[in-house]
């Protein structure tokens, strides 16, 4: 499931994908984060939807739950033992996920060209 959450991340130019290893992690409410930023609102919706296509399609789960799809400015997609995080920029360094599950193994993804 990361592997596809990434993937469609890339597929519309996620800027700084990350995944959070929680599964040893006590107080974790999953297993993986899965993060990127972006640019704009824009960018942002289209990136969450790019994730949600590519994995329904690939493996045909759907997300438990969305939000963020009002504002856009951080949208969080719900697969149940991976949570999504799709960030304007700014508020992905405000709110800081890295640092507060620093207990987590964090793995950095490659940029598509």
């Amino acid at each position: 499931m990361r592997d596809l959450i990434v993937e469609g991340m890339q597929e519309k130019k996620a800027e700084a994908v990350v995944s959070i290893d929680l599964s040893e992690v006590e107080e974790a409410v999953c297993d993986h984060f899965v993060i990127c930023h972006a640019a704009t609102g824009t960018q942002v919706k289209a990136i969450a939807e790019s994730v949600m296509k590519v994995v329904k399609e690939k493996s045909g789960e759907f997300p438990w739950q969305k939000e963020g799809f009002q504002n856009l400015e951080w949208v969080l997609i719900d697969y149940a033992d991976v949570v999504v995080h799709i960030f304007i920029k700014e508020m992905r360094m405000h709110y800081r996920l890295e640092d507060l599950w620093s207990d987590g193994i964090i793995s950095e993804y490659e940029e598509k060209a």
